[in-house]
């Protein structure tokens, strides 16, 4: 596949007419007098106008709420290395495929500091759901809620991510799974920054069971590196950094300011491999591999060309089996901040489909 030209890149990075419909008739929602946390510039306070945000529509999600015929749901505590304790969701089918359960583990969003288990909760319960009436495949999702900076900074989040992981495979059995049907791990933007950083660790730690598959949902995969740090090869291919094309993403604001963000409030470095996966491969060719990957990829995300960027990577100089798709016009998380989108339905059925894919690629 021929490298990407900067007009195919451009239009990617067009506003869909039906993003800036919606963008008309339900605008980005600022801070309003009647909230606590008006007037408030602090991290707690972006922290709480995300969740308040997210809240207002998630009656409008996919699947809103809970689905107790098809999907039972609990939570548990779970101790990490130094001694804490951190939360998972499980979600198991209330009646489990004579096939065996495939075992997915999944990180949410936030920027590593936000977020909660509700926000990848849509797809945890529409890959059960679907799945368990129409193709009685994979039947187990679980969600690390990790702990977020800036009261944990780097690389606590990592640590906690991947204890998680290593207590699923560990605990499989009694959760229900059966990993030799599927062991897949995933999650969106911040989370498949984590969900790229485990594959790598779970390969080079000999991870038992061994993971199948990896799902990135619009990843930070070089967290927004300046051009000129990214190798030559792939500078043209590199137009969505906020330094090159203006960002007009409705959701996803940081930019150019990022490493200072990530300095400042995160505590992490974009030298350091456990925060930017893409070094992986730069440093000693540690791409090969990697389990399969399904991308999703968003036209007017400024994290747009670091998946892509990424996908070749991955396909062409490390011989790992991908699947992209790709929706231009559209911006980070758009499938949350407006759902009734007609594609952001399409956006999770996809999903559902990449999954899919993922699990067959097992053998």
């Amino acid at each position: 596949m021929a490298p990407r030209t900067a007009e195919e890149l451009q239009a990617f990075g067009v506003m869909d007419p039906a993003m800036v419909a919606e963008l008309s008739r339900a605008p980005v929602r600022d801070p309003q007098p009647s909230d606590p946390y008006y007037g408030d510039n602090s991290h707690a306070a972006l922290r709480a106008h995300r969740a308040t945000t997210l809240r207002e529509k998630h009656h409008l999600r996919y699947i809103p709420g809970p689905i107790p015929d098809a999907v039972h749901e609990d939570d548990r505590k779970i101790r990490v290395r130094d001694g804490a304790e951190i939360m998972v969701r499980v979600y198991r089918p209330v009646k489990a495929p004579e096939a065996g359960s495939p075992l997915v583990v999944m990180y949410h969003e936030g920027g590593w500091s936000m977020g909660d288990l509700s926000d990848e909760e849509t797809n945890c319960k529409a890959l059960l759901e679907v799945k368990v009436r129409k193709w009685e495949g994979i039947v187990l999702t679980m969600l690390g809620l990790r702990r977020l900076a800036p009261e944990y900074r780097f690389p606590t989040w990592i640590n906690d991510s991947w204890d998680a992981l290593k207590w699923a495979a560990k605990n499989a059995t009694s959760l229900g799974a059966d990993p030799t049907q599927g062991f897949l791990v995933g999650g969106g933007s911040a989370g498949g920054n984590i969900a790229a950083l485990l594959a790598h660790l779970a390969r080079d730690e000999q991870l038992s069971p061994p993971l199948t598959g990896q799902y990135l949902c619009v990843p930070a995969i070089t967290c927004f590196t300046p051009p000129a740090s990214i190798p030559e090869r792939y500078r043209a291919e590199y137009l969505s950094h906020p330094s090159v094309t203006p960002n007009t993403d409705p959701v996803l604001k940081s930019g150019e300011d990022f490493e200072a963000l990530l300095t400042h409030v995160l505590g992490g470095s974009l030298d350091d491999p456990l925060m930017v996966p893409f070094l992986y491969g730069e440093r000693d060719g540690r791409h090969h591999e990697l389990p399969p990957v399904y991308l999703q990829v968003c036209g007017l995300d400024p994290l747009r060309d670091e998946g892509l960027v990424y996908e070749r990577v991955l396909r062409e100089e490390a011989g790992v089996r991908t699947r992209l798709d790709l929706y231009p016009g559209f911006g980070h998380y758009f499938w949350t901040n407006y759902p009734e989108l007609t594609r952001s339905r399409e956006f999770v059925e996809d999903t559902v489909k990449g999954i899919r894919w993922l699990l067959e690629q097992k053998a």
